[in-house]
This record gives structure tokens, sequence and C-alpha cells, in this order.
């Protein structure tokens, strides 16, 4: 690769890693959702469509914050915006002891709003800045990259709830009413619920260590790209003369509501059709982001060669057939492709992303919130993927909604996500303060 289209400067390669390294960490709260909807399902007897809240009251603090976020680091700067995640992200993580201590299910919906407020400014800040962060030509290419190390943070989050969160103790009907007959239902619940709060309080004291780091490290200086009027600060008002980026943030409501709730219902999916304990069928979970973590590298480098809309393009109609499977053909077949879905789905919120925000110029921040915003697809599809489940009482009919969003992917890689309107695309200045 030219020295015009590397990915990254050696001036920015210090900030590149720090921040590349929160898209590892914003991953692990994520992924435990996945472990917590079932945790949370036993402990607090929830049916599917309340434990979808989990995901809504997550993605809610996404959708408020994102806008507030991009407003301050348009005031200010990403470092500062960066931060300010950092802290929140630890304050929710810390609120979970007294959760667990307190057993209510709304202290944690609560504590969850906290986390996924912090992790608005990380997205919001990480995301734009590693787009713009050297030749706009190689955005796609550098923000696919730094959104590889996320499904490491998510096999990790998998790994830690799988292996502390998770007892391993199921029982059976028999066994909760002789416990109960015993006094001593309460009791088990009340030590499920509090097997959550130890890795929260870990990870809020990494997440201290990493905020700690980013304010002690140079960035480099924002260029104010300007408008045609001069203008360095970008409007909302503008935006909607962006066509590709309007479909941008709807093609991210989708693909979020189907990454999102394809996760959190894997489980309940392979424990009801392949009939596996919560252990194996968070094994099974761990393969999944493993062939997700896998399919973002594959990406990274066939992005050398293919047209990442076309790419995208060709994964969206891939991940059609596998969720028409787990549809129709609810058992072994149906639970391989659910897996096997989480290969094709890696390259799409990165690239949904780079598109949409691609030629924004001064409107990048404030655009690039609106698209972490869509993000609200997760809380909308989850609890409708329960209800759908509850109302049927068939997991396998839930995987229709995921099955129509990749539908409007395929329509956004071909048609939507061409840039139009008076684009700006200038690379952020290196020269350190």
């Amino acid at each position: 690769m030219s020295e015009k289209h590397k990915i990254v400067s050696k001036e920015t390669l210090l900030p590149f890693v720090l921040v590349t390294a929160l898209f590892f960490l914003w991953a692990l709260p994520n992924n435990l959702n996945d472990i917590l909807i079932p945790q949370f399902m036993k402990s607090f007897e929830l049916t599917r469509l309340q434990a979808g809240l989990v995901q809504s009251a997550f993605y809610l603090g996404y959708f408020l914050l994102a806008m507030p976020a991009a407003l301050i680091m348009e005031n200010y700067n990403y470092k500062t915006g960066l931060i300010i995640g950092l802290l929140l992200f630890a304050t929710g993580c810390f609120l979970f002891w007294p959760a667990a201590s307190s057993g209510r299910y709304g202290f944690f919906l609560f504590a969850l709003f906290v986390i996924a407020s912090g992790l608005a400014f990380l997205e919001t800040g990480s995301n734009s800045f590693i787009a713009v962060l050297g030749d706009p030509a190689t955005s796609e290419h550098r923000l696919n990259f730094s959104q590889s190390f996320n499904p490491l943070g998510s096999m990790t989050g998998v790994i830690i709830g799988t292996v502390f969160i998770f007892s391993g103790t199921e029982l059976s009907t028999i066994q909760i009413d002789a416990m109960k007959s015993a006094g001593t239902y309460q009791s088990y619940l009340h030590d499920e619920i509090m097997r959550v709060g130890p890795p929260y309080l870990i990870i809020g004291g990494i997440i201290l260590l990493m905020a700690l780091l980013i304010w002690r490290t140079k960035f480099p200086i924002e260029k104010r790209r300007t408008d045609t009027n001069g203008n360095d600060k970008g409007k909302l008002s503008a935006l909607i003369h962006y066509p590709h980026f309007i479909s941008g943030v709807a093609a991210q409501f989708f693909y979020i509501g189907a990454q999102v709730g394809t996760w959190s219902f894997m489980i309940p999916y392979l424990k009801d059709y392949m009939q596996k304990s919560e252990k194996e069928a968070g094994a099974l979970l761990f393969i999944s982001i493993i062939a997700f973590g896998a399919g973002r590298f594959v990406a990274t480098a066939l992005m050398k060669r293919f047209d990442p809309k076309k790419l995208m393009g060709t994964y969206s109609i891939i991940n059609v057939a596998f969720c028409a499977a787990a549809v129709l053909l609810p058992g072994i077949i149906g639970g391989w492709s659910l897996i096997a879905s989480s290969f094709f789905m890696s390259l799409m919120f990165p690239t949904i992303y780079a598109l949409g925000v691609k030629g924004l110029g001064p409107n990048t921040k404030l655009g690039g919130s609106m698209i972490i915003m869509a993000i609200i697809g997760g809380a909308v599809w989850t609890p409708l993927m329960g209800f759908i489940s509850d109302k049927t009482n068939s997991m396998a009919l839930a995987f229709s909604v995921p099955l129509l969003s990749y539908l409007f992917i395929i329509y956004y890689s071909y048609i939507g996500s061409k840039p139009s309107g008076p684009l700006y695309d200038l690379p952020v200045a290196v020269n350190a303060d």
C-alpha cells in the first residue's frame, strides 16, 4: 500500500492503538448481556419478553446519550468525550454490586443503562475518530481493522459469563417444588443473582485504568473541516441532504437489531431445539463469536481486493439463507446456521458506519452520533423477538425478524450506500498538542 494510502501514520499510532483497545473493552458488556438474559430468566423467573428488556435498557442508553456525546465532542474534542464515556462505563459496572445485593431487576436495568450511556460516548467518539484518522480512501479498511478487536472482547465476555456467571445448576420442576417446600428456593435464586456482581467489579476497575491512560496520552489536534460557507461546526439540518447517510442510519438500525436479537436468543434457541444445557449453549455461543471475530479479520483482508459494499451485500444474502434455515429447520441445521451467521455479520457495523459518514465533513460527529443512535434497533428487535416467541411458543419463528433485517441491508449495500450530497473528505491533522 502506498504512503498516501497508509491505514495509519506513525504520528497517530499511539492514540490509534489506545482507541482501538476501546473496541475490545465495550464488547465485554455487550456480550455479557447475552449471558445475563438466560441468567435473569432463571434468577428472576422472567418471560422471554421481560428478559428482552435487558437489551431495551441497554440500547436506550445508546439512543439517549449518543447525541449529547457528539455535541460535547463537537465543542471540546474526542479525548474529552472518551474519558467521560469511560467514567460512565466504570460507574455502571460498580452499580452491579448493590443491584445484586438488593436483588432488584430494575436496579440491574438502571446499571445497564448507565454502562450503555458510557458506551454511547465511546462508540460515537471511537468510530468517528478512527474513520477520519487518516486518508479517507482507507476509512472502511481502517475502521474494520479497529473493529476486528471488538469480537475478541465479545469472546472474552462470553467466556467470563459462561464460566463465572452460569452456575451450571438447572433445576427441574420437581426440584424447584421440593426446594420451595424446604424453604431454600429463594436462597438459591439469591445466590444465582450474586454471581453477576464480581465480574462487573473487575471490569469496572480495568475501565478506570484505561481512562487514566487516555487522559495521559496526547491526541492529534483535530483539523476543523469547513463547509462551503466556511463553517466548521456540524449542523443537524445539513444531514438531510445526504441520502446515503439517512439510509445508513436505517441500515444500522436493522443490522444491530439482527445481531443483538440473534445473540440474545441463541442460547434459548439451542436449549429448545438442540437440547443443550446452559453451559453447552454458552460454549456454542462462544464458537459463534469466534466465527464473528474470524470474519472481521477475513473481511478486512478481502477489502483489499473487493468493494466493501458488494462484499457486505454478498454476506447479507448468505445470512438471509441462514435465518431462513433457523426458522424453517429448527434443530441441528437451524442451530448451526445461526452459529455460522455470525461470521457473515462481522463486517456490517463498521462498513455501514464508514459508508454512512463518508463525505460528511464538519457534520461527521453529529452524523456518527445518529448512526450510533440507530443501535436502538437492539432495544426494539430483541423484545419483539421475545414477544413472538412467547405468543407462538416458537423461538424459531422469532428469527424471521433478523431475516427481514438482512433484506434491508442488501438494499443498502447495492443501492442506498452510494455517496451523495455536498461531500467533504479531509483527514485529521497529525501535529500533537
